[in-house]
């Protein structure tokens, strides 16, 4: 249910972007490694230094700019469930936080080292502590995964193609160099970056689902927790799921469905 760049859009993109092209430019351009957790290789060239940076600035805006909750329930539920997701990752050397923003927005995220928020808004429509648990478990498992890692080294490398496409049409196309790059740019971001998001958010489901077995919370409630979603959305409306970095939520709860 989270957006993966939720809150991380605090910084200036053009800063954050400029310091990962600054620190990988001459990284191996096919820097693949295997993730026991989800099972398959990653292309992954930003260094987690630079990453727990940004990730640590973030934070710390993040909580500067939103109050946080002063009800002591709401913390404590989501720090025990938190507690127990984490331990059951298995993750070593992540500094877990778990934070309630004082806010009535339905939405949650989390940011690379473990950092955890959850607005009230979601706390309160939750039925209960197996449908935080569905909501947590999504967010540690994009951590087990390092989407983020993963998605930011996307960006550069589409940034860093552009470039040199920009660069290399310009000789035959001339002041039409920019706008053909920018095309091939778009190309690019609908046709691989944000279906790939897609599929994040799909295997941070897959992950979270396991991390509540694991846990003693039953799995069913993160089936229970999209058919909610889905039936109080306001609108109902949904973006072109081609245009979107999430699935829709049609395709999220069947897959839920056939992992539970």
């Amino acid at each position: 249910m989270d957006n993966p760049d939720f809150r991380i859009e605090l910084l200036d993109r053009r800063r954050m972007l400029g310091a990962l092209t600054a620190g990988v430019a001459f990284a191996p351009l096919l820097a693949c490694s295997d993730n026991a957790a989800t099972g398959r290789k990653q292309f992954v060239v930003v260094p987690d230094a630079l990453l727990a940076q940004l990730s640590a600035q973030s934070w710390a805006e993040i909580k500067r700019s939103v109050p946080q909750s002063e009800d002591s329930g709401a913390k404590a539920r989501l720090t025990r469930v938190g507690a127990a997701l984490a331990d059951a990752s298995g993750l070593q050397g992540v500094d877990w936080e778990f934070v309630v923003f004082d806010s009535p927005e339905v939405n949650a995220f989390v940011l690379p080292g473990g950092k955890v928020g959850f607005f009230k808004g979601l706390l309160d429509m939750a039925g209960g502590e197996g449908e935080i648990a569905a909501v947590m478990g999504h967010e540690i498992g994009h951590v087990m995964a390092r989407h983020a890692a993963e998605r930011l080294s996307q960006q550069l490398l589409v940034q860093l193609g552009v470039q040199a496409a920009a660069l290399a049409l310009s000789e035959n196309l001339g002041d039409m160099a920019d706008e053909a790059a920018a095309a091939l740019g778009a190309g690019l971001i609908y046709g691989v970056v944000l279906p790939y998001s897609r599929a994040h958010e799909l295997e941070a489901d897959k992950l979270g689902v396991g991390l509540m077995a694991k846990s003693a919370f039953d799995p069913k409630h993160a089936l229970t927790f999209w058919q909610k979603m889905t039936a109080n959305s306001e609108s109902g409306a949904q973006p072109l799921a081609w245009m979107s970095t999430h699935p829709t939520n049609e395709e999220r709860i069947a897959a839920l469905r056939a992992l539970v």
